[in-house]
Protein backbone atom coordinates (compact mmCIF):
# COMPACT_ATOMS: atom_id res chain seq x y z
CA UNK A 1 0.00 0.00 0.00
CA UNK A 2 3.29 2.38 0.70
CA UNK A 3 4.63 1.68 -2.15
CA UNK A 4 1.33 2.05 -4.48
CA UNK A 5 0.77 6.02 -2.42
CA UNK A 6 4.58 6.55 -3.34
CA UNK A 7 3.98 5.38 -7.21
CA UNK A 8 0.57 7.57 -7.42
CA UNK A 9 2.30 10.55 -5.29
CA UNK A 10 5.54 10.23 -7.93
CA UNK A 11 3.00 10.21 -10.89
CA UNK A 12 1.36 13.26 -10.14
CA UNK A 13 4.36 15.00 -9.72
CA UNK A 14 5.65 13.87 -12.90
CA UNK A 15 2.33 14.99 -14.60
CA UNK A 16 3.34 18.67 -13.06
CA UNK A 17 6.74 18.55 -13.86
CA UNK A 18 6.05 17.49 -17.61
CA UNK A 19 2.69 20.06 -17.76
CA UNK A 20 2.79 22.73 -20.04
CA UNK A 21 1.66 25.84 -17.40
CA UNK A 22 -1.84 27.97 -18.46
CA UNK A 23 -1.47 31.05 -16.88
CA UNK A 24 -5.15 32.43 -15.99
CA UNK A 25 -5.53 35.95 -14.05
CA UNK A 26 -7.57 36.33 -11.33
CA UNK A 27 -8.28 39.81 -9.46
CA UNK A 28 -10.02 40.92 -6.51
CA UNK A 29 -9.82 43.29 -3.49
CA UNK A 30 -7.05 41.40 -1.65
CA UNK A 31 -6.41 44.28 1.05
CA UNK A 32 -8.48 46.93 2.40
CA UNK A 33 -12.65 46.67 3.93
CA UNK A 34 -13.57 44.80 1.00
CA UNK A 35 -10.73 41.92 1.29
CA UNK A 36 -12.91 39.31 2.85
CA UNK A 37 -15.14 39.36 -0.54
CA UNK A 38 -12.00 39.33 -2.36
CA UNK A 39 -10.85 36.07 -0.31
CA UNK A 40 -13.61 34.71 -0.42
CA UNK A 41 -13.30 34.63 -4.40
CA UNK A 42 -9.68 33.83 -4.81
CA UNK A 43 -10.25 30.97 -2.54
CA UNK A 44 -12.88 29.47 -4.33
CA UNK A 45 -11.33 29.94 -7.60
CA UNK A 46 -8.18 28.09 -6.43
CA UNK A 47 -10.28 25.47 -5.59
CA UNK A 48 -11.30 24.90 -9.05
CA UNK A 49 -7.88 25.56 -10.22
CA UNK A 50 -6.94 22.50 -7.96
CA UNK A 51 -9.76 20.18 -9.03
CA UNK A 52 -9.30 20.59 -12.64
CA UNK A 53 -5.90 20.03 -12.36
CA UNK A 54 -6.24 17.00 -10.51
CA UNK A 55 -7.80 15.45 -13.48
CA UNK A 56 -4.55 15.79 -15.20
CA UNK A 57 -6.34 17.61 -18.37
CA UNK A 58 -4.73 16.90 -21.59
CA UNK A 59 -5.32 19.88 -24.03
CA UNK A 60 -4.05 18.40 -27.79
CA UNK A 61 -2.57 15.06 -27.06
CA UNK A 62 -0.30 17.28 -24.16
CA UNK A 63 -1.20 17.70 -20.34
CA UNK A 64 -1.31 20.92 -19.14
CA UNK A 65 -1.89 22.36 -15.68
CA UNK A 66 -3.13 25.77 -15.33
CA UNK A 67 -1.42 28.45 -12.70
CA UNK A 68 -3.42 31.22 -11.36
CA UNK A 69 -1.45 34.64 -11.54
CA UNK A 70 -3.47 36.45 -8.91
CA UNK A 71 -3.34 40.66 -8.17
CA UNK A 72 -4.68 42.71 -5.60
CA UNK A 73 -7.17 45.44 -7.49
CA UNK A 74 -8.13 46.91 -4.02
CA UNK A 75 -11.32 47.28 -5.32
CA UNK A 76 -9.80 50.68 -6.80
CA UNK A 77 -10.54 51.02 -10.51
CA UNK A 78 -7.31 52.66 -11.04
CA UNK A 79 -5.40 49.94 -9.64
CA UNK A 80 -7.82 47.52 -11.09
CA UNK A 81 -6.90 48.70 -14.73
CA UNK A 82 -2.94 48.77 -14.24
CA UNK A 83 -3.58 45.14 -12.41
CA UNK A 84 -5.16 44.17 -15.81
CA UNK A 85 -2.58 45.43 -18.07
CA UNK A 86 0.12 43.58 -15.65
CA UNK A 87 -2.24 40.37 -16.23
CA UNK A 88 -2.07 41.06 -19.92
CA UNK A 89 1.23 41.33 -20.32
CA UNK A 90 2.08 38.33 -18.36
CA UNK A 91 0.34 36.28 -20.79
CA UNK A 92 -2.74 35.01 -19.14
CA UNK A 93 -4.84 33.00 -21.62
CA UNK A 94 -8.24 33.46 -19.61
CA UNK A 95 -9.43 36.44 -16.61
CA UNK A 96 -11.55 35.34 -13.78
CA UNK A 97 -12.25 38.66 -12.16
CA UNK A 98 -12.41 41.21 -11.38
CA UNK A 99 -14.75 40.94 -8.11
CA UNK A 100 -16.51 44.41 -8.24
CA UNK A 101 -17.91 46.46 -11.19
CA UNK A 102 -16.02 49.59 -10.56
CA UNK A 103 -12.82 47.69 -10.99
CA UNK A 104 -14.04 45.29 -13.93
CA UNK A 105 -15.44 47.18 -16.57
CA UNK A 106 -12.52 49.73 -16.69
CA UNK A 107 -10.55 47.28 -16.81
CA UNK A 108 -12.58 44.94 -19.47
CA UNK A 109 -11.56 46.68 -22.25
CA UNK A 110 -7.92 45.85 -22.28
CA UNK A 111 -8.90 42.36 -21.66
CA UNK A 112 -11.19 42.61 -24.52
CA UNK A 113 -8.19 44.27 -26.69
CA UNK A 114 -6.04 41.54 -25.86
CA UNK A 115 -8.92 38.97 -26.81
CA UNK A 116 -9.18 37.42 -23.68
CA UNK A 117 -12.10 35.70 -22.44
CA UNK A 118 -13.03 37.34 -19.35
CA UNK A 119 -15.69 36.08 -16.61
CA UNK A 120 -16.41 38.29 -13.64
CA UNK A 121 -18.28 38.03 -10.37
CA UNK A 122 -19.50 41.84 -11.45
CA UNK A 123 -23.22 43.02 -11.70
CA UNK A 124 -23.41 46.58 -12.96
CA UNK A 125 -25.03 45.88 -16.29
CA UNK A 126 -22.91 48.58 -18.07
CA UNK A 127 -20.26 45.54 -17.76
CA UNK A 128 -21.98 43.12 -20.43
CA UNK A 129 -23.63 45.68 -22.67
CA UNK A 130 -20.44 47.22 -23.68
CA UNK A 131 -19.93 45.29 -27.29
CA UNK A 132 -17.42 43.32 -26.28
CA UNK A 133 -17.42 39.69 -27.17
CA UNK A 134 -15.40 39.09 -24.21
CA UNK A 135 -17.16 39.60 -20.74
CA UNK A 136 -19.28 37.12 -19.15
CA UNK A 137 -20.67 36.92 -15.83
CA UNK A 138 -20.54 34.37 -12.73
CA UNK A 139 -23.54 36.03 -11.30
CA UNK A 140 -26.98 37.53 -12.07
CA UNK A 141 -27.12 41.37 -13.44
CA UNK A 142 -27.91 44.20 -11.17
CA UNK A 143 -31.16 44.74 -13.93
CA UNK A 144 -32.45 41.26 -12.88
CA UNK A 145 -31.50 41.69 -9.29
CA UNK A 146 -33.01 44.81 -8.68
CA UNK A 147 -35.84 44.62 -10.51
CA UNK A 148 -37.03 41.35 -8.32
CA UNK A 149 -36.32 43.20 -4.81
CA UNK A 150 -37.65 46.60 -5.73
CA UNK A 151 -41.00 44.82 -7.18
CA UNK A 152 -40.67 42.60 -3.48
CA UNK A 153 -40.80 45.51 -1.35
CA UNK A 154 -43.96 46.99 -2.47
CA UNK A 155 -46.02 44.06 -3.87
CA UNK A 156 -44.59 41.36 -0.98
CA UNK A 157 -43.47 43.84 2.40
CA UNK A 158 -46.23 46.68 1.37
CA UNK A 159 -43.80 49.55 1.59
CA UNK A 160 -44.63 52.34 -0.14
CA UNK A 161 -42.63 55.28 0.89
CA UNK A 162 -39.20 54.24 0.53
CA UNK A 163 -35.65 55.45 0.35
CA UNK A 164 -32.28 55.25 -1.62
CA UNK A 165 -29.09 55.67 -0.52
CA UNK A 166 -25.85 54.49 -2.88
CA UNK A 167 -22.48 54.42 -2.64
CA UNK A 168 -21.98 56.09 -5.96
CA UNK A 169 -20.07 52.46 -7.27
CA UNK A 170 -20.90 51.14 -10.15
CA UNK A 171 -22.25 48.05 -8.10
CA UNK A 172 -24.12 50.27 -5.79
CA UNK A 173 -25.29 52.76 -7.99
CA UNK A 174 -26.44 50.64 -10.93
CA UNK A 175 -28.36 48.24 -8.11
CA UNK A 176 -30.01 51.14 -6.78
CA UNK A 177 -31.31 52.69 -10.20
CA UNK A 178 -32.44 49.75 -10.69
CA UNK A 179 -34.45 49.13 -7.50
CA UNK A 180 -35.94 52.59 -7.55
CA UNK A 181 -37.27 51.68 -11.15
CA UNK A 182 -39.03 48.50 -10.09
CA UNK A 183 -40.42 49.86 -6.73
CA UNK A 184 -42.22 53.11 -9.21
CA UNK A 185 -43.54 50.38 -11.56
CA UNK A 186 -44.84 48.88 -9.11
CA UNK A 187 -46.66 51.62 -7.32
CA UNK A 188 -44.18 53.06 -4.61
CA UNK A 189 -42.98 56.54 -4.02
CA UNK A 190 -39.23 57.16 -3.88
CA UNK A 191 -39.37 60.01 -0.97
CA UNK A 192 -35.78 60.72 -0.80
CA UNK A 193 -32.14 59.49 -2.75
CA UNK A 194 -28.81 60.44 -1.27
CA UNK A 195 -25.85 59.49 -1.69
CA UNK A 196 -22.58 58.84 -0.09
CA UNK A 197 -19.11 56.66 -0.50
CA UNK A 198 -17.73 53.32 -0.65
CA UNK A 199 -15.31 54.48 2.42
CA UNK A 200 -18.26 56.05 4.06
CA UNK A 201 -19.08 55.15 7.42
CA UNK A 202 -21.07 58.44 9.35
CA UNK A 203 -24.54 58.56 7.54
CA UNK A 204 -26.25 60.42 10.20
CA UNK A 205 -25.90 63.83 8.24
CA UNK A 206 -27.72 61.64 5.34
CA UNK A 207 -29.80 59.55 7.54
CA UNK A 208 -30.99 62.64 9.87
CA UNK A 209 -32.67 64.35 6.49
CA UNK A 210 -34.68 60.81 5.90
CA UNK A 211 -36.23 60.84 9.41
CA UNK A 212 -38.29 64.02 7.99
CA UNK A 213 -39.76 62.08 4.76
CA UNK A 214 -40.29 59.27 7.39
CA UNK A 215 -40.37 56.46 4.69
CA UNK A 216 -40.61 52.77 5.76
CA UNK A 217 -37.65 51.00 4.12
CA UNK A 218 -34.24 52.36 2.75
CA UNK A 219 -32.61 51.19 0.51
CA UNK A 220 -28.71 50.85 0.78
CA UNK A 221 -26.65 50.36 -2.95
CA UNK A 222 -23.52 49.13 -1.54
CA UNK A 223 -21.29 46.93 0.74
CA UNK A 224 -21.68 45.20 4.09
CA UNK A 225 -18.65 47.52 5.52
CA UNK A 226 -21.21 51.07 5.22
CA UNK A 227 -24.55 49.06 5.69
CA UNK A 228 -23.63 47.91 9.47
CA UNK A 229 -22.76 51.40 10.37
CA UNK A 230 -25.83 52.99 8.52
CA UNK A 231 -28.39 50.48 10.09
CA UNK A 232 -26.63 51.14 13.97
CA UNK A 233 -26.80 54.81 13.07
CA UNK A 234 -30.64 54.22 12.14
CA UNK A 235 -31.08 52.83 15.26
CA UNK A 236 -29.96 55.29 17.02
CA UNK A 237 -32.04 58.04 15.43
CA UNK A 238 -34.76 56.04 16.19
CA UNK A 239 -36.02 55.46 12.29
CA UNK A 240 -38.19 52.93 12.24
CA UNK A 241 -37.65 52.06 8.47
CA UNK A 242 -36.24 48.74 7.46
CA UNK A 243 -32.51 48.58 5.80
CA UNK A 244 -33.21 46.72 2.39
CA UNK A 245 -29.87 46.14 0.07
CA UNK A 246 -28.13 43.43 -1.94
CA UNK A 247 -26.02 40.31 -2.23
CA UNK A 248 -22.76 42.50 -0.67
CA UNK A 249 -25.20 43.05 2.37
CA UNK A 250 -26.30 39.45 3.06
CA UNK A 251 -22.75 38.77 4.43
CA UNK A 252 -22.11 37.30 7.61
CA UNK A 253 -19.60 40.32 7.80
CA UNK A 254 -22.71 42.45 8.36
CA UNK A 255 -24.16 40.51 10.90
CA UNK A 256 -21.05 41.28 13.09
CA UNK A 257 -20.52 44.36 12.33
CA UNK A 258 -24.08 45.67 12.80
CA UNK A 259 -25.11 43.32 16.02
CA UNK A 260 -28.45 43.38 17.21
CA UNK A 261 -29.18 46.32 14.69
CA UNK A 262 -28.76 43.93 11.68
CA UNK A 263 -32.76 42.87 12.90
CA UNK A 264 -35.06 42.66 9.79
CA UNK A 265 -32.41 43.58 7.51
CA UNK A 266 -33.60 42.73 4.23
CA UNK A 267 -31.54 41.80 1.34
CA UNK A 268 -31.15 39.59 -2.65
CA UNK A 269 -28.98 37.10 -3.41
CA UNK A 270 -28.82 35.59 -6.93
CA UNK A 271 -29.76 32.09 -6.83
CA UNK A 272 -30.57 29.28 -3.92
CA UNK A 273 -29.02 29.12 -0.71
CA UNK A 274 -25.93 27.32 -0.39
CA UNK A 275 -27.37 24.18 0.87
CA UNK A 276 -30.11 24.32 -1.56
CA UNK A 277 -28.17 24.60 -5.15
CA UNK A 278 -28.17 20.94 -7.01
CA UNK A 279 -24.18 21.00 -5.54
CA UNK A 280 -23.74 22.93 -2.97
CA UNK A 281 -23.51 20.36 -0.02
CA UNK A 282 -21.08 18.41 -1.43
CA UNK A 283 -19.37 22.08 -2.19
CA UNK A 284 -19.75 23.80 0.95
CA UNK A 285 -17.76 20.67 2.29
CA UNK A 286 -14.97 20.68 0.54
CA UNK A 287 -14.21 24.45 0.42
CA UNK A 288 -14.50 23.51 4.62
CA UNK A 289 -12.13 20.67 4.07
CA UNK A 290 -9.77 22.90 2.37
CA UNK A 291 -10.13 26.27 3.64
CA UNK A 292 -10.65 25.57 7.13
CA UNK A 293 -13.90 27.95 6.92
CA UNK A 294 -16.91 28.02 5.50
CA UNK A 295 -17.96 29.25 1.79
CA UNK A 296 -19.22 32.77 2.02
CA UNK A 297 -22.01 34.42 -0.71
CA UNK A 298 -19.67 34.37 -3.58
CA UNK A 299 -17.07 31.38 -3.68
CA UNK A 300 -20.03 28.98 -5.73
CA UNK A 301 -20.46 31.19 -8.39
CA UNK A 302 -16.95 31.92 -8.32
CA UNK A 303 -16.00 27.94 -8.66
CA UNK A 304 -19.10 27.90 -11.33
CA UNK A 305 -17.10 30.38 -13.79
CA UNK A 306 -13.65 29.16 -13.28
CA UNK A 307 -14.71 25.60 -13.95
CA UNK A 308 -17.01 27.03 -17.38
CA UNK A 309 -13.67 29.01 -18.92
CA UNK A 310 -11.52 25.50 -18.17
CA UNK A 311 -14.17 23.23 -19.83
CA UNK A 312 -14.47 25.26 -23.11
CA UNK A 313 -10.88 24.95 -23.11
CA UNK A 314 -11.46 21.50 -22.89
CA UNK A 315 -14.41 21.17 -26.05
CA UNK A 316 -11.80 23.72 -28.00
CA UNK A 317 -9.40 21.12 -27.11
CA UNK A 318 -7.13 24.93 -27.27
CA UNK A 319 -5.98 27.38 -24.91
CA UNK A 320 -5.71 29.72 -27.01
CA UNK A 321 -8.45 32.12 -26.58
CA UNK A 322 -9.65 32.87 -30.03
CA UNK A 323 -10.21 29.25 -29.97
CA UNK A 324 -11.87 28.67 -26.82
CA UNK A 325 -14.13 31.82 -26.79
CA UNK A 326 -16.74 30.77 -29.07
CA UNK A 327 -17.05 27.25 -27.06
CA UNK A 328 -17.58 29.34 -23.91
CA UNK A 329 -20.17 31.51 -25.62
CA UNK A 330 -22.33 28.30 -26.21
CA UNK A 331 -21.43 26.79 -22.62
CA UNK A 332 -24.07 24.65 -21.45
CA UNK A 333 -23.12 22.55 -18.23
CA UNK A 334 -24.74 21.37 -14.81
CA UNK A 335 -23.47 23.57 -12.17
CA UNK A 336 -22.84 23.84 -8.32
CA UNK A 337 -25.18 27.16 -8.53
CA UNK A 338 -27.73 26.15 -11.42
CA UNK A 339 -28.72 22.74 -13.06
CA UNK A 340 -27.71 24.56 -16.48
CA UNK A 341 -25.28 27.20 -16.33
CA UNK A 342 -25.65 29.05 -19.89
CA UNK A 343 -24.60 32.29 -21.55
CA UNK A 344 -27.01 34.68 -23.61
CA UNK A 345 -25.56 36.54 -26.46
CA UNK A 346 -23.99 39.49 -24.07
CA UNK A 347 -22.51 36.66 -22.24
CA UNK A 348 -25.64 37.50 -19.29
CA UNK A 349 -26.41 33.95 -17.55
CA UNK A 350 -29.84 32.89 -19.20
CA UNK A 351 -31.38 31.23 -16.04
CA UNK A 352 -30.89 31.43 -12.32
CA UNK A 353 -33.65 32.58 -9.35
CA UNK A 354 -32.93 35.90 -7.06
CA UNK A 355 -33.53 34.99 -3.14
CA UNK A 356 -35.39 37.27 -0.69
CA UNK A 357 -33.74 36.86 3.19
CA UNK A 358 -34.19 38.62 6.45
CA UNK A 359 -32.14 39.14 9.47
CA UNK A 360 -34.19 37.11 12.21
CA UNK A 361 -32.63 36.00 15.18
CA UNK A 362 -29.37 37.21 14.17
CA UNK A 363 -29.16 35.04 11.20
CA UNK A 364 -30.06 34.85 7.58
CA UNK A 365 -34.19 33.68 7.08
CA UNK A 366 -35.23 33.05 3.47
CA UNK A 367 -38.17 34.92 2.41
CA UNK A 368 -38.59 33.64 -1.10
CA UNK A 369 -37.14 32.63 -4.06
CA UNK A 370 -37.93 34.20 -7.51
CA UNK A 371 -37.17 33.18 -10.64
Amino acid sequence: MMLAGLCMGMGMVAFAQSAEEVKIGCAAPLTGAQAHYGQDFQNSILLAVEDFNATKPTIAGKPIRIVLNTADDQADPRTGTTVAQKLVDQGIKGMLGHFNSGTTIPASRIYANAGIPQIAMATAAEYTQQGFKTTFRMMTSDTQQGAVIGAFAVKHLGFKRIAIVDDRSAYGQGLADQFEKAAKAAGAKIIGREYSSDKAVDFKGVLTKLKRVNPQAIFYGGADAQAAPMVKQMQALDIKAVLMAGEMVKSETFLKLAGKAAEGTVASLAGQSLDEMPGGKEYADKYKKRFNENAQTYAPYAYDGAMAMFNAMKRADSTEPAKYLPLLAKTEMPSITMKMLAYDARGDLKHGDITIYKVVNGQWQALSSIK
